[in-house]
Formats: C-alpha cells, sequence, structure tokens
C-alpha cells in the first residue's frame, strides 16, 4: 500500500469499494482512512473480488500470483496488474482465465515485455496495455532532464544526482 496503492485506493472508495491491503509494514490509522490490514496475502487474497496487485517486483514478490494464490481468490474475481511483469505466473492465470475461475485480467506489464505470453493474445476476458504510465509529455520531459542532469554533473565532476544500478 504504498505511493501508487493508495491513489488507486482512493479511486476505487469513489465506487464505493471497501479497501483491504498487504503490506510490509501496516499504514497509519490516518493513512489506511478505514482499509483493512492483512498481514498474511492469502487472507487478502480470499477476501479480494477485484485484486489490485501495485508491487514492485523482488525476491518476496517474484511469482507471488501463481496458481496457489490464484486459487485462493473468490471464483469470478478479477485482477489487475500494474505492478513489474514477473509477479504473475502467466501460465496459471492463462489458465484460470479459460475456466473463469477468474473473470477477467487487465495487465499493464507482463514477463518478457514487451512481448506478452501469447496465451493471452486470444482471451476475450484479457486486456493487455503496453506500460505506457511513463508516456505523458511531463514524465518524458522530467526523464530527458534527469539525464541531463547527471550528464552535467558527470562532466563537471561531480557525482551523478541520479545513478542506476
Amino acid at each position: 500500500m504504498g505511493r501508487i496503492g493508495q491513489a488507486v485506493a482512493l479511486r476505487a472508495r469513489g465506487f464505493g469499494m471497501k479497501i483491504h491491503y498487504d503490506d510490509p509494514h501496516r499504514l497509519s490509522p490516518e493513512t489506511e482512512g478505514g482499509a483493512i490490514f492483512h498481514g498474511d496475502p492469502y487472507d487478502l487474497l480470499r477476501v479480494s473480488p477485484f485484486l489490485s496487485l501495485n508491487a514492485p517486483e523482488t525476491n518476496q514478490t517474484h511469482h507471488f500470483l501463481d496458481a496457489k494464490a490464484i486459487a485462493a481468490l473468490p471464483r469470478g474475481a478479477i485482477v489487475v496488474k500494474a505492478a513489474r511483469g514477473g509477479i504473475v505466473v502467466d501460465e496459471d492465470l492463462i489458465a484460470v482465465l479459460k475456466s473463469s475461475q477468474v473473470a477477467a485480467t487487465g495487465l499493464d506489464t507482463y514477463e518478457g515485455a514487451p512481448k506478452p505470453n501469447p496465451g493471452y493474445l486470444s482471451l476475450n476476458n484479457t486486456f493487455l496495455l503496453p506500460h505506457i504510465g511513463a508516456a505523458t509529455i511531463e514524465r518524458r520531459t522530467a526523464m530527458d532532464m534527469l539525464a541531463l542532469d547527471n550528464i552535467d554533473a558527470a562532466l563537471g565532476g561531480r557525482p551523478a544526482p541520479s545513478l542506476v544500478t
């Protein structure tokens, strides 16, 4: 329930949705805004007819949404993922989309991006986007300015303000 998760929760509340979340650290009551914290992700999955995945890909989240995790979701759940591609095991999600265990999915990224798993392409309950969140003019300008700041620092003998490792 980081910055993006909180922004999604704010919008979901506008549709009358009750917010449940899992996070390594519980939010303060003020930040939670009535959301229900689950210390065990499987407890969260069991009460998630709409699951929005917005986590970074780490050793703990890599292939988190696999057959076991998907089986914990209510039948007919909808899965939306704006997180990194490796959080989902594509073959497992494709199988349950075909069986209607999961009613639909929307994926902004996928493992092997920019090419999605071909199994998604024939499904009419799957919506794929080419990870376009960074494609706004403002975001592109900010990235360009950051690159220029790094070049200026390096040419001036100073440490670059933003290093990618």
